[in-house]
């Protein structure tokens, strides 16, 4: 039984106990969660305890770090042996990497909330990393500054799990500088779990429907080379969900995809870095914004580009001064693009970008 601080006692209390069978003295014991009483009991340093009578109610109470521990009553004894691993970490994902193109990424579903603050993590020339199950976040920045050394892939798996005392809990994908893949998962991680790799990727998932997840992940990544790393991530995870997926459910996604300076303005290596933390649909959001940001921050060929002639200049005034910008194109147009956080592709008046003329015809 894994244990917790009793306020600022100085003890330790099992984090799950029968309601009797605890010393509560000088605790706040609540009924049910109460934000007010447990931020004054917090900066109190006062310990807190709260009664349950179900597994999802143990589950949500010790979601709080201000809680102590929990009390089952009597009659309910089973609920000390519930498995807050299995009911709390079941992820999968998958790093990956377009040396092409120069970047990697990390693609991750799960049942828990915000799963992307956890689980990815990805430098440009470095590699990509996922860390999940019952997460380890230093296996992020620990893993990138070895890869960084130039250790490999699976150089980095063995070296991060085998200074891990909890390494049986965790699970691993890294997909490194020169493309190699390598995966780990610890005994201890529930069923099914496992990975897949090969060169370009790691993928990787615990507490599946089944294997036919990790290997939809797997298939969807090779099947879609010469598209987009971002657009092949967001299709692995939909063919991994379609497959099975988490055995729990959906909560949240998330995308990430580095470049050196492909990110906004060209002073940022974050290409992608989309998150959809609460949700009932978490994929379909996040398809949804992924959209969104490629409307605003994506960019279109040159060559694509629509010249501005009379009488499309004509149509572009037109169409701006019903919006209220008036005076020169080459201003208004701007002005305009500016405020949709469009400027980025904008650039003069001589051609316009055919996604900024779409939604100018859409607004006006």
């Amino acid at each position: 039984m894994r244990e917790r601080w009793f306020g600022s006692a100085g003890r330790k209390v099992p984090q799950i106990a029968v309601e009797g069978e605890l010393d509560v003295d000088g605790a706040l014991v609540l009924d049910e969660l109460d934000d007010k009483a447990l931020r004054q009991a917090f900066e109190e340093g006062k310990p807190v305890v709260v009664r349950v009578g179900s597994a999802e109610a143990v589950l949500q109470a010790l979601k709080r770090p201000e809680v102590s521990s929990v009390l089952v009553p009597p009659d309910h004894r089973e609920l000390l042996d519930i498995d807050l691993i299995k009911m709390t970490y079941g992820t999968y994902s998958i790093a990956a990497c377009d040396l092409d193109a120069g970047q990697w990424g990390v693609a991750t579903q799960s049942k828990f909330l915000a799963v992307g603050s956890l689980v990815s993590w990805a430098e440009p020339h470095v590699g990509a990393v996922a860390t999940q199950a019952l997460a380890n976040p230093r296996y992020g920045p620990d893993g990138l500054g070895l890869l960084r050394e130039g250790l490999s892939a699976q150089e980095v798996v063995d070296r991060l799990t085998s200074a891990d005392e909890e390494r049986e809990h965790r699970q691993l994908g890294i997909v490194d500088r020169e493309g190699r893949g390598a995966s780990y998962t610890g005994s201890e991680c529930h069923d099914w779990a496992g990975g897949r790799t090969s060169h370009g990727y790691a993928a990787q998932g615990n507490i599946l429907v089944s294997e036919d997840t990790v290997t939809a992940l797997a298939e969807t990544f090779e099947r879609t080379a010469g598209n987009p790393l971002a657009e092949r991530l967001l299709d692995c995870l939909d063919a991994a969900q379609a497959a099975g997926g988490d055995s729990r459910g959906q909560q949240s996604a998330a995308l990430l995809v580095v470049e050196k300076d492909g990110g906004y303005a060209n002073l940022s290596d974050s290409l992608v870095d989309l998150r959809v933390d609460d949700h009932e649909q978490p994929l379909e959001e996040l398809r949804r914004i992924y959209g969104l940001h490629q409307a605003i921050f994506g960019k279109t060929p040159k060559e694509e580009w629509l010249r501005v002639d009379e009488e499309l200049g004509a149509e572009l005034e037109e169409r701006l001064a019903r919006l209220g910008f008036e005076g020169e194109l080459d201003d208004t147009l701007n002005r305009w693009a500016g405020g949709e956080n469009l400027e980025e592709r904008v650039d003069g008046a001589d051609a316009i970008d055919p996604i900024v003329l779409e939604e100018l015809r859409r607004q006006s």
